[in-house]
This record gives C-alpha cells, sequence and structure tokens, in this order.
C-alpha cells in the first residue's frame, strides 16, 4: 500500500541552508512515518487512515518548527545533522552556582584618643546602631602620670556590618593597629551537616526495628542504641548552632588609648589630712576595744575550766608538800675553850 503525503510549507525566503534543513527533516519523517504506516495497512484500513492523518498532522508541525534563521552554510543533510550533534556536544552543562565559602572574622582595632569617657559612650552608641553587642569592658587606670590610661571593649556585629562598625570606630581618633583574621569552616559545616543527615536516618532505623515484635534483650539493645544515637544528635547540632553563630556575627577587639598622659588627682590638704589620720586613729581604738571585749568573753565563757585546772594544780602542790620529809639537822658540838 502506498502513503501519498502532501506538504505545505509557509512562503519563505529562498535560503539554501534553511531548505536544506528543512529537506532533512522530511525525508527522516517520511522515513519514520512509511516505517510506521506499512504495519497499520496490513492490519485495518481505517488504520491507514488514521496513519496518514497522523503523518500529515505530524508533518505540518515540523514544517511550522523549522528554523527560520539562517544557520551556518551545510552541504548535505548528513553533514547538517553531524553539525546539530556537534553544536549540542560543544555546549557546556549547566554549573550549579557555588555556595559563599562561610568565614569566622574577627578584628583587631586600637586607637588613640582625647578622652577615653567620651569615646566609650560613643562606642556604645556605633555598636547599638550596628545591631551589636558589647560583651566585655574593661577600664585600667594607671597608678601614675607615666603611663596612658587604656580600655579593652569586646564586641559582637553581624558579619555583614563588620567593615561598617570598623570605620565607624576607627573615626573616633588616630587608628595605632588595625587587622582582620578570617577562618573557613565550609568544610566542618558540610561534613557536621552530612553526619547528622546520617545519623538522623540511623535513628529513624532503629525507630521501625523497635516497633517490630521481638524479645526484651533485642528491644532494650536498640533502646541503648537509639540512645547513643540522640546523643551524638545533639552533639552534633550543638556544634553546627556554635559554628554557625560564629558565622553569622563577628567579633572585634579594640583598644581605647589616651592621647595624653593621665593627669594624677591634687594632693589632699592638711587639714583633710588630719582629719583622715583622726578617723583611721578612732576607727584603730574601737577596734581593739572591740577585740578586748571579745576576747574577756571568751575568758569569762571558759572560766570553769580554768578554775577546774587551777584547784587540780593547788592540790597537786598541796599534796605534795605534806608528804615530804623534813630534814634532821645534826647538832653543832660545843666550841672548844
Amino acid at each position: 500500500m502506498k502513503t501519498y503525503l502532501k506538504t505545505n510549507f509557509p512562503p519563505q525566503q529562498p535560503n539554501p541552508a534553511n531548505k536544506s534543513t528543512t529537506r532533512f527533516a522530511v525525508v527522516a519523517f517520511l522515513t519514520l512515518s512509511s516505517a510506521i504506516a506499512l504495519p497499520s495497512c496490513a492490519t485495518s484500513p481505517t488504520g491507514s487512515a488514521n496513519g496518514f492523518t497522523s503523518s500529515r498532522s505530524a508533518e505540518k508541525q515540523i514544517a511550522a518548527s523549522a528554523p527560520q534563521s539562517a544557520p551556518a552554510p551545510v552541504s548535505t543533510p548528513g553533514g547538517a545533522a553531524s553539525k546539530v550533534a556537534a553544536d549540542t556536544a560543544k555546549k557546556p552543562a549547566a554549573e550549579t552556582p557555588a555556595t559563599a565559602p562561610q568565614l569566622i572574622k574577627k578584628a583587631e582595632l586600637s586607637v588613640v584618643v582625647k578622652s577615653i569617657d567620651s569615646s566609650t559612650k560613643s562606642v556604645t552608641e556605633i555598636v547599638k546602631k550596628q545591631r551589636g553587642d558589647i560583651l566585655g569592658f574593661q577600664n585600667q587606670k594607671p597608678p601614675d602620670s607615666s603611663v596612658r590610661q587604656t580600655a579593652t571593649v569586646q564586641i559582637r556585629v553581624p558579619q555583614e556590618k563588620l567593615e561598617t562598625t570598623l570605620d565607624a570606630l576607627a573615626k573616633l581618633g588616630s587608628v595605632e593597629n588595625r587587622g582582620l583574621t578570617a577562618e573557613d569552616v565550609s568544610e566542618q559545616l558540610v561534613d557536621s551537616e552530612a553526619r547528622l543527615r546520617n545519623l538522623r536516618k540511623s535513628e529513624e532505623v532503629v525507630l521501625k526495628i523497635m516497633e517490630r515484635s521481638g524479645s526484651v534483650g533485642d528491644v532494650l539493645k536498640a533502646s541503648q542504641q537509639l540512645s547513643t544515637i540522640r546523643e551524638s544528635i545533639e552533639r552534633i547540632d550543638a556544634q553546627l548552632k556554635s559554628l554557625r553563630n560564629q558565622v553569622a556575627y563577628s567579633t572585634i577587639s579594640l583598644t581605647l588609648e589616651a592621647a595624653v598622659s593621665a593627669q594624677q588627682e591634687p594632693e589632699p590638704s592638711l587639714g583633710l589630712r588630719v582629719q583622715e589620720t583622726w578617723g583611721q586613729a578612732t576607727h584603730s581604738v574601737s577596734e581593739l576595744t572591740l577585740g578586748l571585749l571579745a576576747l574577756g568573753i571568751w575568758l569569762l565563757a571558759y572560766t570553769p575550766y580554768f578554775l577546774v585546772i587551777g584547784a587540780a594544780t593547788y592540790g597537786i602542790i598541796r599534796f605534795k608538800k605534806q608528804h615530804s620529809v623534813p630534814k634532821v639537822q645534826e647538832p653543832k658540838p660545843p666550841a672548844a675553850n
């Protein structure tokens, strides 16, 4: 049975490359449709009509989807197919977007300022504006005028606000030292997340095993294993939260130094010194009086023991004296005349 196909192509501008591509598509479609239509004709006449109709509609779709723009010039349909295959092979595969590295950033900043007190207030305002927190503050006052007054502030700010905060703090005075360190924890995060996923899967498996009927020993073993898995999950989950928190927030160690040497307080006057000395002396007398009074109370409390000890000592001495033998003195011979 022969099948006749009538193709109606839209009018196009005469283009050799376009005609070559269209011919190749039509030849390929005719070959495929003939292979499908011949078995259909052998089975039923209705299949012939259906095959003709489907072939015609498919041919129209091929003609409508034929490229309108002029491709690279080819000589034969076979060459066009090889060219298309080569172009497809040359196209790079879609690359997955690279994730940003997870960094823990720590900064150090040393600034010389005019006044420690006013600069401390400015630091508090800057940190509050950048939605950060002050973790620690230490103000070291020098013992004499030869040492500068310094103050140390520990600050935590969001990582995206780190540079802005450093620039704002640097404007408080003259910068002596500024440094930044970063630690990449991307691999640790990925490894911890993978371990956490595996542990959660193991937890599900153990739970399914426990749901099955079994001996008491098997259930106890599964329960112990489940407890160990959950403990590991909690530990890794805490590590993940800590790492993510350190990545999300950066720390700044700020050192403020006074621009001039700290001034000593003026010496107190003579009257103030005498008053302070009198106060110290009266305080010492009162302390001594209270101490003697406390000693008397202790002695009074232990008086019965002292009386017993004294009486025993006196009795022993008296007993020794009564039982001691007095020495007899020999009479002296009369003196010769």
